[in-house]
């Protein structure tokens, strides 16, 4: 882990020796759900690391010992009791410092669901204070009703004369104003006089997120006029992104410290008696995060180099943690194909990601040349595999069953099935995972071949609008033109027959997006969607596309989120369903 640069520049601040109350250590770390050997190790590394620069307590994030989220392998008995082990472990090193960490714990009422969502708060080596998070998001990815008791009583720990308020991820969203939710803990608490309120978290990263959390946090901090720190997980665990980004504002709601996005990272802080901080003001508390929307385009503006390091850090972890190292992707020629090859290359090393180049009859000699000027360009070993016999194989296969019906659709995905096959044989051979290159204006419309261009084990740009994967594409090219230019500007088409465009099948990506983006994300009504302006015909042919394709996104890899609401966990909707249809 990096210690930043604004670490340093606290040090230059002269302690003020009559106000000064303790040195808080954050620990931004990545764990892997389950893996409580690794875990534990830089749990307690971190401890030892803050123990040695002289911190009072260190604050790591929620459900830290076990990873988060840990879903239904909480409802295994040895799953629990290794973290229980693994709380012990920690707890003995937690001596001469405070140390507050996430973990299950059981519930030992007769009543009520078998586990807490849980902060152990240890010190002297013993567990000082178990606390148990109240607020249990059961939304979008979030499914913690499921397993957890929610909390039924809320009491400062006291520590070194002082008392902490200590809380957990969502219970600092309910600020009385939150309709999901009767109970705020910070309100229970604020009765017993706390001093310094600490939040273990993990809070997954969207295009959205950044300042909206931001903002609630600081929203605590002007209410109680308590100095606030807030410790979030980073890492990727499996289609959810943890950004980090953990922060620290004193008790006049300036941000005084914000630690990096996507990256591990330790920071220590020293709080003062009367609730501030030595260390800069990033932000003065004047200042209010503001996001508007561009008027002509009802999809917010993205923060594409955010979105990039997201996207770099789901690849990167699904292969390490699942103990992968080398991919292999179809690559078409196409804007899809070139941005996953080049984040798969700067998240694996351009080395380990194998591209093949499958033209077929309907192919264009562009298409070809352009797929190789991108490995050349980027550095990472290719194949060109033409599929025509084994295209033509099929279709005499297939004569006797077919007849002479004309050519139609399932001609156009005898190329797609193909190229699947021989991307998985590849995969199999030698030990690739086949990453999927498919949009989510794709995915949304069904406009892709299951078990075709379907295929794989990890969707990249799935979670990404066809115009998202532009804005990528002109960002990977910002400092070097990685993806050739033709690539960029030439009309997006699957080739699959003769002079095809996606434009023949599908309406202009500029409007499709956006009429996606408000059913999708913003879950809008049909009516509110044509009253925006859109075309009342175009509005219902796009829904109706959405709704019929579930079926085929039921099937479908996992998809690495970047968005408020991405198909997959956070969005469940029935196959046969009528609604829309």
């Amino acid at each position: 882990m990096r210690i930043p640069e604004s670490t340093k520049k606290a040090r230059l601040f002269p302690l003020k020796t009559d106000l000064w109350l303790m040195k808080i250590c954050i620990a931004q770390q990545n764990y892997h759900i389950g893996n409580f050997e690794a875990n534990t190790k830089q749990i307690i590394d971190a401890i030892e690391s803050a123990k040695q620069q002289g911190a009072d307590l260190i604050l790591f994030s929620e459900m830290s010992v076990s990873g988060y989220p840990a879903r239904d392998f909480v409802e295994f008995n040895d799953f629990i009791n290794q973290c229980y082990a693994s709380v012990d472990a920690i707890r003995k090193v937690a001596d001469t410092i405070g140390v507050l960490i996430g973990s299950p714990a059981h519930n030992t009422n007769e009543k009520g669901k078998p586990l807490y969502n849980a902060a152990f708060f240890l010190y002297d080596q013993k567990i000082q204070a178990e606390i148990h998070k109240t607020l249990l998001p059961t939304y979008d990815v979030f499914d913690e009703n499921r397993y957890f008791e929610p909390a039924n009583n809320w009491k400062v720990v006291p520590f070194k004369g002082k008392n902490l308020a200590i809380t957990i991820c969502e219970d600092i969203w309910n600020l009385g104003d939150n309709p999901l939710y009767t109970i705020c803990p910070m309100d229970q608490m604020m009765q017993q006089s706390p001093d310094i309120l600490l939040n273990l978290s993990a809070s997954p990263f969207d295009y959205t997120h950044d300042e909206d959390r931001k903002a609630t946090i600081k929203s605590n901090v002007v209410k109680y006029k308590k100095p606030l720190f807030y410790c979030n997980a980073i890492g990727s665990q499996t289609e959810i992104v943890f950004d980090g980004a953990s922060l620290v504002f004193d008790k006049d709601a300036n941000l005084c410290g914000a630690l990096p996005m996507f990256e591990s990272a330790m920071q220590i802080f020293e709080c003062n008696d009367d609730g501030s901080i030595n260390a800069p003001i990033l932000e003065p508390a004047a200042s209010v995060p503001s996001k508007e929307l561009n008027p002509a385009n009802l999809i917010p503006e993205l923060n594409i180099d955010q979105v990039y390091k997201a996207l770099v850090l789901g690849v990167k972890d699904y292969f390490n943690k699942m103990g992968f190292k080398k991919a292999i992707l179809g690559s078409s020629g196409g804007i899809d194909s070139a941005v996953t090859l080049a984040i798969a290359c700067e998240a694996l090393g351009k080395e380990n990601v194998y591209a093949i180049l499958m033209p077929s009859p309907y192919s264009t000699p562009h298409s070809v040349d352009d797929a190789v000027q991108l490995s050349q360009n980027l550095g990472n070993p290719y194949d060109i595999i033409a599929i025509k016999a084994v295209y033509e194989s099929f279709l005499q296969t297939l004569k006797p069953i077919f007849k002479e019906l004309p050519f139609s659709l399932a001609e156009e995905n005898i190329q797609s099935r193909s190229r699947g096959n021989i991307l998985m044989a590849i995969a199999n051979k030698l030990g690739y995972v086949l990453l999927n290159t498919s949009n989510k204006s794709e995915l949304a419309t069904g406009y892709g071949t299951l078990y075709g261009d379907m295929a794989g084990g990890l969707g990249v740009l799935g979670d990404c609008y066809k115009l998202q994967v532009y804005a990528l594409a002109n960002y990977i090219n910002s400092k070097k033109e990685l993806i050739p230019q033709h690539i960029i500007t030439k009309a997006p088409s699957a080739e699959l027959r003769p002079d095809q465009k996606d434009s023949d099948s599908l309406p202009d990506y500029a409007v499709l997006d956006q009429i996606l983006y408000q059913y999708i994300e913003k879950r809008a009504d049909p009516a509110v969607i044509k009253a925006l302006g859109f075309d009342a015909a175009l509005v219902d042919r796009t829904l109706k596309m959405v709704n019929t394709n579930e079926y085929k996104r039921n099937q479908f890899c996992p998809i690495i989120r970047i968005s408020p609401k991405a198909f997959g966990v956070g969005r469940r909707m029935p196959i046969v369903g009528k609604y829309l249809n």
